[in-house]
């Protein structure tokens, strides 16, 4: 158990090496895309996997992050066969790090030991994704199977068409980006397990929130989007500024194991489209995803506002800062 926590903590210290020498060699293995940012999430996805299976022997295919590969896989357009080759590209650099370890790396008696644990986190990774398919062949395109929201491909697919219409017909639009604050450092202290909790209970709380016809889906592994049609820049301020209360306030889980209670805070952006844009989706949400960082940055648990094209718009800060 401790060489597993070792191992653990020695990818999570070297991760940044790995994962440049992981996503330097992607493009090799099947993912192609000009895209670095997604790159470089899926690659980070695939070492977070990699080093919960090393720390606790195991992975449940039913985790969030199992789903949220599998959505990137999909994203990406990779078959089967691709995603393993990215696996099994993640475990060598992984290997090639650890080994290089003055403690506990290649001339260290426990060598083989550690490189197998390595070897099975990464059979573990892919097992798991496996099941995941297996399990559910035609709807996580369309619905996430921890919130029961609707996925990315879903939101792009209906920004796109809000673009068009919203262009076409000068009507307003908005949407709404929600990032949960401290997710990994919540995963890291409680496990992943109570992570997903987190994120199934925001699901629940978002999708109550808002109207019927509003767009509302899990984005990422911690970002929620709303696309709110036929709103003006006012309404989607206070509906945006209305949740982050709502979470900071009435958001608290137990861990059980230890009976402490984890406050959740969100950091949110809101994104006005005025008709004005030729944008596509995906510039768009990353127009937004750009916000949610600014909002991050400042301090998290804040609304960060800005307009198609990249203007931000001024407004009083109102975050409770965490």
């Amino acid at each position: 158990m401790q060489e597993r926590a070792q191992t653990a903590r020695i990818l999570e210290q070297h991760s940044e090496i790995i994962l440049k020498d992981a996503v330097a060699i992607f493009p090799f293995a099947g993912a192609e895309s000009s895209d670095q940012e997604r790159s470089a999430n899926l690659a980070d996805l695939i070492l977070q996997l990699l080093t919960t299976a090393v720390r606790e022997g195991e992975l449940d295919p039913r985790t969030g992050r199992v789903a949220d590969l599998r959505q990137l896989a999909l994203d990406f357009g990779l078959t089967v066969r691709q995603l393993f080759g990215l696996v099994y590209v993640m475990e060598r650099a992984a290997l090639d790090e650890v080994a290089l370890d003055e403690s506990f790396g290649a001339t260290s008696e426990g060598w083989p030991g550690i490189a197998q644990m390595v070897r099975r986190g990464s059979f573990d990774v892919l097992a798991a994704v496996a099941e995941r398919i297996t399990r559910e062949p035609d709807q996580s395109a369309l619905h996430d199977s921890l919130t029961a929201l609707h996925t990315r491909a879903v939101l792009l697919a209906a920004l796109e068409k809000e673009i068009r219409r919203v262009e076409r017909f000068l009507h307003p639009f908005a949407m709404i980006l929600v990032d949960v604050d401290h997710l990994a450092e919540i995963n890291a202290k409680h496990g992943y397990g109570f992570g997903d909790r987190v994120l199934e209970r925001i699901g629940i709380v978002i999708r109550n929130y808002f109207r019927e016809h509003d767009w509302v889906t899990r984005c990422s592994e911690d970002t929620f989007a709303i696309l709110l049609p036929e709103t003006i820049r006012a309404n989607a301020e206070s509906l945006a500024e209305g949740l982050r209360v709502t979470v900071e306030e009435r958001l608290a889980l137990r861990d059980y194991r230890t009976e402490e209670q984890v406050q959740v805070t969100v950091s949110v952006a809101v994104l006005i489209g005025d008709g004005q844009s030729s944008n596509h989706a995906d510039a768009v949400l990353r127009q937004a995803e750009e916000a949610v960082e600014r909002a991050k940055q400042a301090g998290r648990n804040r609304v960060e506002v800005v307009e198609i094209g990249g203007t931000r718009v001024p407004r009083p800060a109102r975050a409770r800062g965490v």
